[in-house]
């Protein structure tokens, strides 16, 4: 399948909007990218033209946005590329949208704690292999460890 894949680096430009739907959750929030460069002239950095795209996200992604991005965030997002064109008043607009694979905080300017979100047993594609008791023995972390086991299991 001939897909374009597009990683942008910007900030949310909008609240994440949050819809449970009959598949699962949907969400989209607008996202501006506006690229930085080197005045020479000037010896100073310049922001160019800001653009906008509207990323789209399904099910456990979805609903992972809407508790984790506020406006303003800066954010890495990665994802297919969707060009659409629409009549709208007469006028025809171009729509410019990123269905997201992933998404997460850009770490190059602040700091972000990772919370791993509960999956049901039906979520799963795969069944993770069991660990038994005797497998943890000889680890340091054997009770952390042990109590992540059973919460997956």
């Amino acid at each position: 399948m001939n897909e374009t894949l597009v990683t942008l680096v910007g900030n949310a430009a909008t609240a994440v909007e949050f819809r449970e739907t009959a598949t699962g959750g949907m969400a989209r929030f607008r996202f501006a990218v506006t690229p930085r460069r080197w005045d020479r002239g000037k010896q100073l950095w310049a922001d160019g033209r800001t653009s906008f795209y509207t990323v789209w996200s399904w099910r456990t992604l979805a609903a992972n946005l809407a508790g984790s991005v506020s406006v303003g965030e800066p954010l890495v997002v990665h994802g297919r590329l969707k060009i659409r064109e629409e009549e709208q008043a007469g006028q025809r607009r171009t729509f410019v949208d990123v269905e997201a694979v992933a998404v997460g905080h850009d770490l190059s300017r602040g700091t972000s704690a990772f919370r791993r979100t509960a999956r049901a047993e039906g979520d799963l594609t795969e069944r993770p292999e069991r660990i038994t008791e005797g497998d943890t023995k000889d680890e340091p972390n054997q009770p952390e460890r042990a109590a992540v086991m059973a919460a997956v299991s």
